[in-house]
């Protein structure tokens, strides 16, 4: 059976196109993709240990996947190799540290914003 090519043209570089991609390349390309994102949580697991950094709880190969990887400057493109933008974040404390910035901001916006729009 003959591969399908999609798409127009293959993206190779800026500006730059190469022949179509089939299917099979596509699905390639994108393994490497998410291959490249998890390269950073292994590290940080490595570097950081299997511990909570918030709540200190310890985790091990069976409740790892509890444990997530948090982007102190909230950049997700940001991944020194010295792993100095992470810490490791049980699942509970990193949904607490992205809800706390947004309590503050209705805490410190709202209220003030209806009174200036009163006033």
């Amino acid at each position: 059976m003959k591969k399908k090519r999609l798409g127009s043209a293959k993206k190779t570089g800026p500006g730059k196109s190469g022949p179509p991609q089939t299917v099979d390349e596509m699905v390639a390309e994108l393994k490497q993709l998410g291959r490249k994102e998890s390269d950073y949580r292994k590290r940080s697991l490595e570097i950081h240990g299997l511990i909570c950094a918030k709540c200190a709880r310890e985790f091990d190969e069976t409740n790892r996947h509890l444990l997530t990887v948090h982007h102190k400057d909230g950049n997700h493109q940001n991944n020194p190799p010295d792993g100095s933008n992470w810490e490791n974040l049980c699942a509970y404390c990193h949904e607490d540290e992205h809800s706390r910035g947004r309590l503050g901001d209705y805490l410190n916006l709202g209220p003030r914003k209806e009174e200036e729009e009163k006033g």
